[in-house]
């Protein structure tokens, strides 16, 4: 149906009171479809009709044929007249009564330049002035349009003129351009900054794998591009992007819709952003409610409370719907005003008449009608309240919004009062470009401003379509404020199923303890464990971070743990069971020591008694270095463990091939002479000095020029665990050290070999002891460097046991088994006084009954101190019993009384 419609013919002229210009609304070829007079006229451009028909097949420039009535830019056109009327009644510019002129572009550039072209001629003609600073315009200000494709033109030819446009809708960043659009304004933000809450609503649900569709015109190409800019900001990628044509009128919009239906389908994503006009949605939604295809989307303020798409049959298979919408409000008395629809007289509104003949009239069948709405008599006096729910009505506040913008500035530059306007109404509209830069008022206690780019920065809000019954309703979950730059969600409001955000990723969420292995894209990777010393404690990290000094972590942590100090504690089996030996060991010496002295006058001790305390306090240097391994170790520790052992064992080894020279020089007997030039040899102490000396030079050099130290390694066995252990510098010295040592082993064994006899066999036993437990141990040593501690106390251990046992403990028990021998051979004296009846062990000295428990091996109730002190002939007991023999005294010495 035709924007104008011819059927009825309302003329009206208004002549300007000032300037005389005329503006005309006349029957025939008008392109306008609703006018009313006023002081000042205001521009109206609303596409109420979304297509033109035949488009494609124009060869002239003919009348446009408009069809598909949309009640959403009707119902904000209606609210701008709305506003209109409201502000004539109140008052607000006193004298002064505002006009407008509205035209139908029907969502089509070259039809909204038409309209424009239009409104601005007089008398039908647009004139061309060399300064257009002086062009007097019938309209001195546009409302609209609501598409960024149709708004950049008209403001285009509006800057010729600097003629302010204001609309409510357009939102494509291009608009803020003031080089190129000087007069335009909005009363909402760019898209600059919806782009960027749609990315961040995709972040903030950790969707970062999306896809996006969009239409080929002014609004969607700057949207795609500031998306794309933004996404990459968040991290998040596109899958796809499609493109639909903007006309719906195009010659292959079906194939594109089902094509780019098949697209979503088949891909990965499960979030889609629609950059589309409502139109496009509802084809593209009946397309994939056909095979029940459900994903996340997202919409763009053009479509995001689009109320028939809402109310679209199975809406409700397609998914969850968000999208963000301008910040608005209800305009008061604007729903009474909807529900009684009326012409005033003077006034023409084509398009109220349009609606109700659509609504109220069965013979035209539309999406408006009912058996209820088309049992009316007249359908031009018919009303109801259908368009309250038809349409989301919180959207046309904006409409409210920019109609008080230009008031303001009228209000401003014709210097108004609460009684009278002093400037005059013939206002050149240039004048109205600057005030509005500049304008600040306040309205339903909210202040508005527009910016140095003319938009307002007012933000957005966070709009879920909740689900009615069969249809959806729009619900504020959320919104995004520009001056803070973030998405504020409301988390409790969304009725996620089971409670569960949806996943929409190409890669699968990197846990903490794991980090990102990205491939060709950002969002496509492998999670990758932590390597041993990082860790990271957040999901989809980039890269895991460096645990602190003092901490480490293993492979895949999300946390860093303090290092564990290993040292070999005192309170460690190992240690108890070393320092056990140790003290039995020392506890042998020291026994070995005193049995030494007590028999110092015994053959086997007496020669070699001085050497054998040398050995004995060697082994107890040795025995003292073993100590020093268990605790936590120092630099002078680790000195002292390997001077300690060295030096002692040494000392033990030296005064060893003492005895073995000696005994090599007896078997070299046989031969005087070589027998007496040997025998110089044999100096023990200096030998002993000498060897020892040499052992004393190797610790000083090494502990000068390679000394040992204190070092934390880390384990090989135990997690996160540092060894701190003695090092042996570049092992140089250590190996010096017990080469020499293992040397004088050798030395002793061949010289202990070689005249081997009785006497020799504990120097070979000793020596081949020390050398297998060393040659046993160095591998481990070597290989083993957790172990090295417990190895070298091994080897100690082994090599001092050796010598004890081996080197003293024979000598114990051979003059033990010599003393218990001779007790053996002790006969018991015969009493000549013995009596037959008497029975016994005669016994005249305390020594007979000393000797007697030693061979009988029975305790005495009388102390071996007693008895020691007992003078046979005081003694007034006859005789003692130990257990079955008695002791008894000499017939002559009892007792008398006995």
């Amino acid at each position: 149906m035709a924007s104008c419609v011819s059927s009825l013919c309302f003329c009206a002229l208004w002549v300007a009171v000032m300037s005389g210009l005329g503006v005309r609304c006349d029957n025939t070829d008008s392109l306008c479809g609703a006018y009313a007079p006023g002081d000042i006229v205001l521009g109206i451009l609303a596409s109420v009709h979304t297509k033109v028909k035949d488009l494609q097949d124009r060869v002239r420039p003919d009348k446009y044929t408009c069809t598909d009535f949309d009640l959403i830019p009707f119902v904000h056109s209606l609210a701008t007249i709305y506003t209109i009327e409201k502000i004539n009644d109140s008052g607000f510019l006193p004298g002064i009564r505002l006009g407008y002129l509205m035209c139908d572009p029907c969502v089509y550039s070259t039809k909204a330049l038409q309209c424009v072209e239009h409104m601005l001629s007089i008398n039908k003609t647009l004139a061309v002035l060399t300064d257009n600073s002086n062009f007097s315009s019938p309209v001195k200000a546009f409302m609209g349009e609501r598409y960024s494709e149709l708004s950049i033109p008209v403001a285009k030819l509006l800057s010729i003129y600097m003629i302010p446009q204001i609309s409510c809708t357009s939102s494509s960043p291009a608009l803020s351009d003031k080089s190129r659009y000087a007069s335009f304004f909005r009363v909402i933000p760019s898209d600059v900054y919806q782009t960027k809450a749609l990315a961040k609503l995709m972040k903030y649900f950790n969707w970062d794998w999306v896809g996006v569709v969009t239409i080929d015109d002014e609004y969607g190409e700057p949207a795609l591009q500031h998306f794309m800019v933004d996404s990459g900001r968040e991290s998040i990628c596109v899958e796809y992007q499609e493109v639909l044509p903007n006309y719906l009128g195009s010659l292959n919009i079906e194939q594109r819709i089902k094509a780019v239906a098949d697209v979503i389908r088949s891909s990965t994503a499960k979030v889609v952003l629609l950059i589309l006009r409502p139109e496009h949605v509802e084809m593209l939604f009946q397309e994939l409610i056909k095979t029940n295809t459900s994903r996340i989307w997202i919409a763009s303020d053009a479509w995001s409370t689009a109320r028939f798409v809402m109310k679209m049959k199975d809406i409700n298979k397609v998914g969850d719907i968000f999208g963000f919408d301008f910040v608005t409000g209800m305009i008061p008395g604007f729903e009474d005003y909807l529900k009684n629809l009326t012409v005033s007289q003077g006034v023409r509104n084509d398009f109220i008449r349009e609606y109700k003949q659509l609504r109220f009239n069965c013979s035209q069948q539309s999406e408006h009608t009912s058996p209820l709405a088309c049992n009316v008599t007249d359908p031009l006096e018919a009303n109801d309240d259908y368009l309250l729910n038809a349409v989301h009505l919180m959207e046309a506040y904006n409409q409210r919004v920019a109609v008080y913008a230009v008031a303001h500035a009228i209000r401003n530059l014709l210097k108004c009062n609460d009684t009278a306007c002093s400037g005059a109404a013939n206002l050149l509209p240039w004048q109205l470009v600057d005030i509005l830069h500049k304008v600040n008022f306040t309205l339903d206690n909210q202040t508005y401003a527009f910016n140095q780019y003319g938009d307002f920065d007012s933000g957005y809000d966070l709009i879920m379509w909740k689900k009615s019954g069969d249809e959806r309703v729009p619900n504020v979950v959320g919104r995004f404020l520009i001056e803070k730059d973030e998405v504020e969600i409301d988390d409790h409001k969304i009725p996620w199923t089971n409670n569960t955000v949806p996943l929409s990723r190409c890669s699968v969420t990197c846990l903490p303890g794991t980090e990102k292995n990205i491939s060709n894209m950002s969002c496509c990777y492998t999670c990758t464990n932590c390597s041993e010393g990082s860790y990271s404690n957040e999901t989809d990290q980039l890269a895991c971070k460096q645990c602190p000094e003092g901490s480490w972590s293993l492979p895949g942590s999300r946390e860093c743990q303090k290092w564990k100090i290993w040292f070999l504690e005192w309170s460690a089996a190992y240690s108890i069971v070393v320092m056990i030996g140790t003290v039995i060991g020392a506890l042998l010496l020291v026994f070995s020591f005193i049995f030494y002295i007590l028999h110092r006058e015994k053959p086997i001790i007496k020669g070699i008694l001085v050497i054998s305390c040398l050995m004995k306090f060697g082994l107890m240097v040795s025995f003292g270095g073993v100590i020093l391994f268990l605790g936590s170790p120092n630099i002078h520790i680790c000195r002292a463990q390997q001077t300690m052992y060295g030096l002692g064992f040494t000392l033990c080894v030296s005064c060893i091939l003492v005895k073995a020279v000696h005994t090599f020089l007896a078997y070299m007997a046989f031969n005087p002479d070589r027998h007496r030039m040997l025998r110089r040899l044999d100096k023990p102490f200096v030998i002993i000095g000498i060897l020892t000396a040499i052992q004393a030079l190797i610790c000083i050099f090494w502990m000068v020029f390679d000394p040992v130290d204190v070092e934390e390694k880390q384990s090989k066995t135990q997690l996160l665990t540092l060894n701190r252990l003695c090092t042996q510098g570049s092992m140089y010295g250590f190996g010096a050290m017990h080469v020499y040592i293992a040397l004088l082993a050798v030395v002793c064994f061949g010289l202990a070999f070689k005249g081997r006899d009785d006497e020799t066999d504990p120097i070979v036993f000793s020596m081949l002891i020390h050398l297998f437990a060393w040659l046993c141990f160095i591998p481990i040593f070597i290989t083993q460097y957790e172990s090295r501690p417990i190895v070298q106390i091994s080897g100690i251990m082994v090599s001092n046991y050796g010598v004890i046992f081996c080197h003293f403990a024979p000598k114990w028990f051979k003059i033990l088994s010599e003393k218990s021998e001779a007790l053996k051979a002790v006969k018991p004296p015969v009493d000549p006084l013995k009596d037959e009846n008497d029975s016994g062990v005669v016994c005249r000295t305390p020594n007979d009954i000393i000797s007697l428990r030693t061979i009988s091996q029975t305790r005495f109730s009388i102390a071996e101190s007693e008895i020691s002190n007992w003078d046979i002939n005081s003694l007034h007991l006859s005789e003692v019993t130990i257990d079955s023999v008695r002791c008894r005294k000499p017939r002559s010495q009892r007792p008398r009384s006995l």
